[in-house]
């Protein structure tokens, strides 16, 4: 069994990696370019963390079983998989406890403005001299876009800082618990003190985000993102907060990855940012729990079954 990881790993993080796949696979990791094509031809199953897996991709693996991807799937041509007889699973709810715990940090963080405390007592500031704002999240409201495994997560955590919770799911299946309340997209958007987004990127989704959007927060609203960067149109939200239609945002990923290096986001005072780090719980760029849900799901395909978290269905 010849499984393909795509994406860049340090030394360190490919001996890891490795180490949690049984001994006789062969494990092969390789950043995006010529030797990954090469490898590409003879897998039975690739991970990819930074390639689009498309047609043209596709046409090459000719032994390929599985594309397994984490939580997130939008780099990968489902349609295009399901045509040539090729699983397709995610990790789905995998990374929930970590991400979710990422979002409160975030939002801890911006209300008791830790990043300028911190700031402040390295500089060995005049403590008599201290500005200093912070507020409570007891009675906030927070808008979840998005209740899957993470959101409803976030929901619970948000339960126990005796926050209002408003959610908004596409899948109309979705229903309110009693604390947690279904709500319009627009109503959920304009009520919200703090508007959290836990959905995939799709077609339907990408740049749900805005500029007719941050117009109907709160001036003085919050934006968190531990989704998916292309959600949001970055253009809009960086006008947004230069003219404080918002009040900050707490971000973990972004429409370009790596952020550039000369993104105004870098220079914004009401702004967090992360490096899309929200779901690695022990390290970066690998976890136990995420990659047993891999090898346990290559082990059901191996025996002819279907995977777990299966995003589509072969014949």
């Amino acid at each position: 069994m010849k499984i393909l990881i795509v994406g860049y790993f340090t030394d360190t993080a490919k001996s890891n990696v490795a180490g949690y796949f049984p001994e006789d696979w062969d494990i092969v990791i390789v950043p995006p370019g010529q030797e990954m094509l090469h490898h590409i031809e003879d897998c039975q199953v690739i991970i990819p963390e930074h390639v689009k897996v498309d047609h043209s991709l596709l046409s090459m693996a000719k032994k390929l079983k599985l594309v397994q991807t984490g939580a997130g799937f939008d780099n990968v041509d489902i349609a295009a998989c399901t045509q040539l007889g090729i699983w397709v699973a995610n990790a789905a709810g995998v990374n929930a406890q970590a991400v979710a715990e990422h979002v409160m940090a975030l939002i801890l963080s911006y209300y008791k403005n830790i990043p300028f405390l911190d700031s402040f007592m390295k500089n060995r500031m005049d403590e008599n001299q201290l500005d200093y704002t912070g507020s409570e999240l007891q009675g906030k409201t927070i808008g979840i876009i998005g209740l899957g495994a993470i959101g409803k997560k976030v929901a619970e955590f948000c339960r126990v800082f005796d926050m209002n919770v408003l959610a908004y799911a596409r899948n109309a299946v979705v229903q309110s618990d009693g604390f947690v309340k279904m709500a319009a997209f627009d109503t959920l958007v304009s009520a919200s003190d703090i508007i959290s987004v836990h959905m995939s990127l799709n077609q339907e989704t990408k740049q749900l985000i805005n500029k007719a959007v941050f117009k109907k927060m709160k001036t003085t609203a919050l934006f968190i993102n531990t989704s998916r960067g292309g959600i949001v149109n970055e253009r809009d939200l960086i006008d947004a907060l230069k003219n404080r239609d918002i009040s900050g945002a707490c971000l973990d990923v972004f429409e370009s990855e790596p952020l550039p290096t000369d993104s105004e986001l870098r220079n914004l005072g009401n702004v967090i940012l992360t490096p899309h780090t929200a779901g690695m719980p022990d390290g970066r760029k690998f976890h136990k729990k995420r990659y047993d849900f891999f090898v346990n799901n290559i082990k059901r395909v191996e025996n002819g079954e279907a995977p777990e978290s299966k995003l589509n269905q072969l014949l």
